[in-house]
């Protein structure tokens, strides 16, 4: 199925829902969120933001944001307590959301559609686009990389501050998205060059904490890399 040959209204929902999806799974949920979800109350308080937020965006269509937080809830569910928690699993859970979505927008009735007030604008769809794309390659390819780490970290035993890496990630595939954003990819070079030099003094000095930062390093450019194209390649398709 090629999305971008859906009506636009259609494309536009979609939008709305995936940004919605990735507002609370990256965003609203925290991580004693994520490390409890386990406990019935914790999953079901992530499952109420899916509903707001849905809700919201949708412009008020009810039964389908019941409908998207009850699946929602159930993929968690079965994700928690039956699947390992690694990067495959993390990569078809995400999947199997946005797959969710994409069928409530192509094949449910337009009654279970139907908003109570106007969605939101093509201006607003616009901002949503970028938004979803920011948040996809900064927050979400945190768990993406940190997962693919997990394997070269006991042996690489990096140290620093607690969390420090995560907000590093962030930042750095926050700053490569909006490098990308602006029309200048080409200054990215020069965080690499950055990256480089700070950490020169330390993984000179160990040759498996050098390929530790070398492989995480690259896999965060490149998740950060892909998901702004990605963004740049929709907003062009769609005309924005």
């Amino acid at each position: 199925m090629n999305i971008l040959l859906m009506p636009l209204p259609t494309i536009e929902l979609l939008i709305a829902l995936v940004t919605a999806h990735l507002l609370a799974d990256f965003v609203f949920q925290t991580t004693h969120m994520v490390l409890n979800k386990q406990r019935p109350l914790i999953l079901l308080m992530h499952g109420l933001h899916v509903f707001a937020l849905t809700a919201l965006l949708s412009g008020g269509a009810m039964l389908l944001a019941l409908g998207v937080a009850l699946s929602h809830v159930i993929i968690d569910a079965v994700k928690v307590h039956l699947a390992p928690d690694t990067l495959r699993t993390y990569l078809l859970d995400q999947a199997a959301h946005f797959a969710v979505l994409l069928g409530a927008v192509v094949w449910l009735p337009l009654w279970l559609l139907e908003p109570l007030w106007p969605p939101l604008s093509a201006d607003m769809i616009q901002i949503a686009l970028v938004v979803s794309g920011l948040i996809t390659a900064s927050l979400a390819g945190g768990p993406a990389v940190g997962h693919l780490m997990v394997r070269f970290k006991a042996h690489a035993q990096p140290d620093g501050l607690e969390y420090a890496g995560r907000i590093i990630g962030v930042m750095e595939r926050g700053l490569i998205f909006l490098m990308v954003m602006i029309g200048e990819p080409s200054a990215i070079g020069f965080l690499i060059a950055a990256k480089s030099i700070l950490r020169f003094d330390t993984v000179s000095r160990d040759q498996r904490l050098s390929e530790y930062v070398i492989i995480g390093t690259l896999a965060s450019f490149g998740w950060a890399l892909a998901a702004s194209f990605a963004t740049m390649a929709t907003l062009a398709a769609l005309g924005y």
